[in-house]
């Protein structure tokens, strides 16, 4: 846990486990953690950390050797705010431990409501890369981005033709690179946790099915805690299709620009009103 400051009833936030946990606490002007610890929450940013020390855990075992005791060792039940698959296993621990209230962003778990364009070449991506993940004992960041370079092709071509346009000592050049070293930096992914990812979630939809198993119970989206789910309404990664069931609020932004980019005003917005109940 990185202690990100703040002072009252605990707030984490849970990344995804396909790349660093860095866009949650991007720099000064942009940071989500920073932007939570002013809304009056002692603010603590899970690092999932090295993958050759998990290099066993499949998404489940991520959820029930590395968060659940973490969060069993606080003081009090936290909030959890959880982003992208990180808001998936949020729910998960929320289903297994008490949990203050449970915000997600961007957020999949109805994974059959993913269009089939995307889930086919997925799994067509998969199998062509298991053997090579297989060797290597994990699913190389590369792979996953070129998954996600597909959603849009020309979308990411685009962002590169107006970082053009910028200046080039200018701030939203210096946050472009950060964003682009967070996207292309993460850890691979553990072998295990990419094979449930894809096989289980993706194309088995587990979740969206009541079916996914996490210390033996099966979990659920439908949560006793309060909960809120943020949805970026131009998010090809995660679409709103697939969100979560109950309460939600949706903010006209992408996948990541709903976190940093000029959305984020709106977001931020909504989580506030949404933890200010338990100050």
């Amino acid at each position: 846990m990185r202690d990100c400051g703040g002072d009252g009833p605990p707030a984490v936030l849970v990344p995804s486990l396909i790349n660093p946990p860095t866009v949650l606490d991007l720099d000064e002007d942009v940071s989500l953690a920073a932007a939570v610890a002013r809304m009056g929450r002692h603010v603590l940013l899970l690092d999932w950390g090295d993958a050759r020390h998990r290099a066993d855990l499949d998404v489940t075992g991520h959820i029930e050797q590395r968060l659940l005791p973490l969060l069993r060792g606080l003081d009090e039940p936290p909030a959890l705010i959880g982003y992208c698959l990180g808001g998936t296993m949020a729910i998960a621990a929320a289903n297994l431990i008490e949990v203050e209230r449970v915000a997600t962003l961007a957020t999949p778990w109805t994974f059959a409501a993913y269009p089939e364009d995307t889930r086919a070449p997925l799994l067509e991506l998969w199998r062509r890369a298991e053997p090579a993940a297989t060797a290597l004992d994990a699913l190389p960041m590369e792979v996953l981005q070129s998954a996600f370079w597909s959603l849009d092709p020309a979308r990411t071509v685009g962002k590169f033709a107006r970082l053009a346009e910028l200046d080039p000592q200018g701030a939203e050049v210096r946050r472009f690179v950060a964003l682009e070293d967070w996207a292309n930096e993460g850890e691979p992914l553990p072998l295990p946790a990419a094979r449930e990812l894809i096989e289980d979630l993706f194309v088995a939809d587990l979740p969206g099915s009541d079916s996914w198993m996490v210390i033996g119970r099966a979990m659920s989206d439908r949560l006793t805690t309060p909960v809120l789910h943020c949805i970026a309404s131009n998010d090809r990664i995660a679409p709103a299709e697939t969100a979560p069931r109950g309460a939600a609020v949706h903010i006209a932004a992408g996948h990541v620009g709903m976190i940093v980019g000029s959305a984020r005003g709106q977001l931020q917005a909504a989580l506030k009103d949404f933890l200010t109940p338990c100050r």
